[in-house]
């Protein structure tokens, strides 16, 4: 799976071992990810099958305190609260990527960021016991900066440790692990396991288990080599770490690579938010990946997981069955998001985003005419609950995971931390919008609010169509050049340097073109 015949003596060591997924690469990405990742789906959907029960215990806790029944305004007000705090709390957690990666490594951020975690999950599980809702809700927004962080530092890290063969696929396994968060919260969830009166709290606190494993076992595996290497400026450590990653002593190639970086980038320093926001040889990343997030999650995937318990009851199942669906489709998330880690590397990033919208914004549009005939044509509700199984069928294998993606092989070492502090930011900003408007939304439009996800859906399709590159199996070097072209700068490249293995080079001419990810 190479590119070129220039890149091929390079390519032994940077793909590591020819690109062979070591065990230690394997269970790093295995450890991060259900370490941190799988919490933030666990988050997600942990409270949907509980909640009539944890909203009698804060009716029965402001009974007992004040002596008279809570107001329904104010209960509806509380629970909002409870959902909601979690995104808003993802979003201040993106905010600290950026000083968090870059002095504590990524590594470091991770195993830093268990803490939130276990203290929430801590806060959860006795609640019940110290007879008090607000630290529900207080715990809902230290989870959110836990998932916040998790959902930016684990795509980051395993994308700096990839080779450039196996990138696309290792980036895919954090977002298989959030499905297979919401997965499992949507079975413990279930009437006859932890969803009822006595087990909610043990449902809440259980999220602080796999940040126990990570933070025990985490610690033994190695840092992100670039880290080491360029913002540390150990050799000898970054060394031993892609040795041990590749499974192979030979990596003088990549390190090689990796100090030319680390040469341009000590004349550029590091992009804060606001200077990659005003650089313009990150322009087109920089939209990009706004872009993709925005298309991520205003496409209405919440929506949807809310609307399928009543797509099903029309449809004649029972509503005590719904539940069972519920985590069907849950599972049907999981299949094909590990379909897109199989995939991604030989289709490429581009046809499975746009696969993925295309059948997000087909089904949204014949849902609407679904959801509008399913009264007077009774097959309409089957067509229906197809609708809802096509369209995460599409969001998982492509508008889910590939963003995160993006993001890592569009930038380099020194804008990285601030181009996921900006996509994380925009990817939990949009999550908390949809979360407030949609209620609204469906009181105001009912059906018809699919069709504003279908257009959302459409424009996404058409930008990346036309502005978004291919980045399989091409080296940052690569992709850096052709949104060079894009963003109408050059790179200088010096032709020595060059014939050097693709040499990172041309950042000499002052910040010139910093726009892509390296390995």
């Amino acid at each position: 799976m190479k590119l070129k015949g220039e890149e091929q003596e390079s390519a032994d060591s940077n793909e590591g071992s020819k690109g062979k997924m070591t065990l230690l690469l394997a269970l790093v990405a295995l450890i991060s990810a259900f370490g941190s990742s799988f919490q933030y789906g666990y988050n997600v959907s942990v409270i949907n099958s509980p909640a009539p029960y944890m909203q009698d215990f804060y009716n029965q806790t402001y009974f007992n305190r004040s002596g008279v029944p809570m107001d329904s305004g104010f209960q509806t007000l509380l629970w909002s609260l409870t959902v909601s705090m979690y995104p808003l709390g993802g979003f201040f957690g993106s905010l600290m990527v950026w000083p968090l990666v870059n002095n504590c490594g990524r590594k470091g951020t991770l195993l830093l960021n268990n803490l939130f975690s276990i203290a929430a999950a801590i806060l959860m599980g006795t609640s019940e016991l110290a007879k008090t809702f607000e630290v529900i809700i207080l715990s809902r927004v230290i989870i959110g900066i836990y998932a916040g962080l998790a959902s930016n530092v684990v795509p980051m890290f395993l994308g700096e440790m990839s080779p450039k063969n196996l990138r696309g696929a290792i980036g895919v396994v954090p977002q298989l692990f959030i499905t297979l968060g919401i997965l499992v919260a949507q079975i413990l969830g279930l009437n006859s396991i932890l969803g009822n009166a006595k087990g909610w709290p043990v449902l809440l606190g259980l999220t602080g288990i796999p940040s126990l494993i990570q933070l025990l076992i985490l610690p033994f595996f190695p840092e992100s080599p670039r880290y080491l290497l360029i913002q540390k400026g150990n050799e000898e450590q970054a060394r031993q770490a892609l040795q041990k990653l590749r499974g192979w002593g030979d990596v003088d190639d990549e390190i090689e690579e990796m100090r030319q970086e680390d040469q341009s980038e000590k004349e550029e320093g590091h992009f804060s938010v606001l200077s990659l926001c005003t650089f313009r040889g990150l322009r087109w990343q920089l939209i990009s990946i706004v872009v993709m997030m925005m298309g991520q999650q205003l496409s209405g995937v919440n929506a949807v997981f809310y609307y399928a318990d009543r797509i099903f009851q029309s449809a004649g199942v029972d509503s005590n069955n719904v539940q069972y669906v519920t985590v069907s489709i849950g599972a049907i998330n999981v299949v094909m998001t590990l379909v897109a880690v199989f995939i991604v590397e030989s289709l490429g990033r581009r046809i499975l985003l746009l696969a993925g919208f295309g059948l997000c914004c087909l089904s949204c549009a014949v849902l609407t005419l679904a959801l509008n005939l399913q009264t007077t044509v009774s097959w309409m509700s089957y067509l229906s609950i197809v609708c809802v199984i096509v369209y995460i069928i599409g969001h998982a294998i492509g508008a889910s995971p590939i963003p995160f993606v993006m993001i890592t092989e569009m930038f380099l070492q020194s804008s990285r931390p601030a181009a996921f502090m900006v996509g994380g930011s925009v990817h939990w900003l949009c999550n908390f919008t949809v979360g407030l408007v949609f209620l609204y939304m469906e009181a105001g439009l009912g059906p018809y609010s699919f069709l504003i996800f279908c257009a959302i859906c459409l424009a996404t399709i058409v930008y990346v169509f036309f502005i978004v590159p291919e980045t399989k199996n091409k080296t940052f070097m690569e992709i850096n050049r052709i949104m060079a072209k894009r963003n109408k700068v050059e790179i200088q490249e010096d032709k020595e340097e060059f014939k050097d293995f693709h040499a990172v080079p041309g950042r000499q001419a002052k910040k010139k073109e910093i726009s892509s990810s390296k390995l």
